[in-house]
């Protein structure tokens, strides 16, 4: 998604070091810890205990520019969903909250997850304009929007 993100150099746990989120220490046991699990960086600093989803997603919009969009609040447009198969929401953990001529906005844990935008693209036939939301707030609202469908 070209325009859109700004690219820090840093990776995200030296941009938690800095925010005070997370010390030197957990650092070190997550990234091993990240080697012999696999993995995303944020979601073991998660399951960890050493990091709060929120502050993950907020510092990815740091990281990349993607804004940050708590759903918990935000009323999903029903319409925008239909263009994402419910099964590809949840492989991906992304969700459709929007639609405006041939742009879907998605919400989704992992914005750098190019396939999945790729994807998104081809299936809805839109351009993909990505927020980042996190994995308990997507998949919340993949339980209760397409419950509704």
């Amino acid at each position: 998604m070209p325009g859109n993100k700004r690219v820090v150099s840093k990776q995200l746990g030296e941009l938690l070091l800095e925010r005070g989120i997370i010390n030197e220490e957990q650092l070190n046991k997550a990234l091993k810890t990240q080697k012999e699990r696999g993995g995303l960086i944020g979601q073991v600093l998660v399951m960890l205990g050493y990091a709060k989803e929120e502050e993950i997603a907020q510092s990815l919009t740091v990281q990349y520019g993607f804004p940050y969009l708590p759903l918990e609040c935000y009323e999903i447009n029903i319409q925008a969903m239909k263009h994402i198969p419910q099964n590809v929401a949840e492989q991906y953990n992304l969700i459709a909250i929007d639609k405006m001529g041939d742009l879907l906005t998605i919400a989704m844990s992992n914005p750098l997850n190019t396939q999945a935008i790729e994807d998104i693209e081809m299936i809805s036939n839109c351009k993909v304009q990505v927020f980042v939301s996190t994995m308990t707030d997507i998949n919340n609202a993949i339980k209760k929007y397409y419950q509704k469908k």
